[in-house]
């Protein structure tokens, strides 16, 4: 019986793969078999070092997200199975101050971009008849409102209904759409609350796991969406928290 849970012979491409959440999939996708590329505004060449130390295979290719329709042209060419949209930023401000570049900033990587990214995605699978999988990366505020991040808070929660939307329409037809929502993971993300003691110390308390998350405890989750164990999961958001939302 083949394993449900290998990936041996998929083609992966994770977005924001540098640094990270995206650099923990990354890596554990090529654990499970996959090979894996890497794209982002920044090289990913530490990610791509720690999969070859581990036996496994991946390349760099250079996309700005900041452009929404920069993804419009990765799948044309090569047959890819795998797609993590886990490229996002954070704009942090009062909603009184809030400015329209801080908004449209956000919005365009985190959401603008991952949808038409995962529309050329699909495009190219149902092309060829292929199977595949995307996972989104959502977040607690896909659920709540948060602190001081209105565009980040509006494009999580689209995120989670984007990925509703898009598994309605295509589990029938062979691509599993779902997300994974981390909760307070020590990313670039969340330097800022780590180095506020108060608000650090805040959101330890209601985590009943008692610490902070690390990128690799998010890779877990994102690669088991990806395999054949999670065939009939489909528009599922999956929480990764700590608890923090049973609380």
């Amino acid at each position: 019986m083949n394993n449900p849970f290998s990936l041996a012979g998929r083609r992966a491409l994770v977005t924001g793969a540098n640094t990270g959440i995206g650099q923990a999939i990354a890596i554990g996708l090529a654990q499970a078999g996959a090979y894996v590329i890497c794209a982002g505004r920044r090289p990913s060449d530490e990610t791509l070092l720690e999969i070859e130390k581990l036996g496994g295979e991946a390349t760099n290719l250079s996309v700005d997200f900041s452009d929404p329709m920069a993804g419009q042209t990765l799948f044309a060419d090569q047959d890819i199975d795998i797609l993590i949209n886990n490229a996002g930023i954070i704009r942090r401000n009062d909603a009184v101050e809030f400015t329209e570049d801080d908004w449209d900033a956000v919005m365009d990587v985190n959401l603008k971009a991952l949808f038409f990214t995962t529309q050329a995605f699909a495009k190219a699978v149902l092309t060829r008849g292929g199977q595949g999988a995307v996972v989104n990366i959502a977040s607690l505020l896909s659920f709540q409102g948060g602190i001081r991040v209105p565009s980040y808070s509006a494009s999580k929660h689209g995120v989670a209904g984007l990925t509703k939307l898009l598994a309605n329409e295509w589990a029938e037809k062979g691509i599993n759409v779902n997300a994974v929502a981390p909760g307070y993971i020590e990313t670039n993300n969340t330097q800022a609350l780590r180095e506020d003691p108060a608000r650090s110390q805040a959101i330890l308390d209601r985590i009943p796991a008692g610490h902070w998350g690390a990128p690799s405890d998010i890779a877990g989750a994102a690669v088991y969406l990806c395999t054949p164990a999670a065939a009939y999961v489909h528009g599922a958001v999956l929480n990764v928290d700590g608890g923090w939302l049973a609380r």
